[in-house]
């Protein structure tokens, strides 16, 4: 559990801290505000599950983890990440007026705009996305959609760490 904790957060907190840093630099377009940038900064440092069970192994289990124990801490610490992620970001929306929503529709009319739409489909696209602005100002649908944000990422590198790591050989502990 301690394990779990203290990865986790480390996780959470560098995964929040490189996007909101990532928000914060690029203003609201480019890469560092991208899908595929937040994709990859979780990947990044979700692949602390991997140092937090080889950890585990080496210091507590004597360097020899059977794979769903190691899968147990890994999603342990996937949970605690994606748990403080979900905190951050309500920290981050509560401090920003939760603005965020209307903000994310805005730049999808600008970049409709940008591609020569007319005002009528873009005025049509913007109308379809009132339900999920309504939607998102629901906490009780906001923070499941969040938590589903990074977990599953932390979940493939849970399984692939756990795969790993159940082989002693693999990285064995300093002697």
């Amino acid at each position: 559990m301690r394990y779990a904790l203290i990865y986790g957060s480390l996780s959470g907190l560098a995964v929040l801290g490189a996007i909101l840093a990532g928000l914060t630099l690029s203003g609201r377009d480019g890469f560092f505000t991208s899908e595929w940038f937040g994709y990859l900064v979780m990947l990044v440092a979700l692949s602390l599950i991997f140092v937090g069970i080889k950890r585990y192994r080496d210091v507590e289990q004597g360097g020899v983890i059977r794979f769903l124990p190691a899968f147990g801490l890994g999603l342990g610490i996937a949970a605690v990440a994606g748990l403080a992620y979900v905190i951050a970001w309500e920290v981050y929306l509560a401090a920003t007026d939760y603005a965020f929503m209307d903000q994310y529709i805005a730049s999808i009319a600008e970049a409709r705009r940008a591609e020569g739409a007319s005002e009528a489909a873009i005025a049509a696209e913007v109308a379809s996305w009132e339900g999920m602005r309504q939607n998102y100002a629901n906490p009780l649908f906001r923070i499941p959609i969040t938590f589903a944000e990074i977990f599953p990422v932390g979940l493939i590198v849970a399984l692939v760490s756990a795969a790993l790591l159940r082989n002693p050989r693999l990285l064995p502990a300093a002697r």
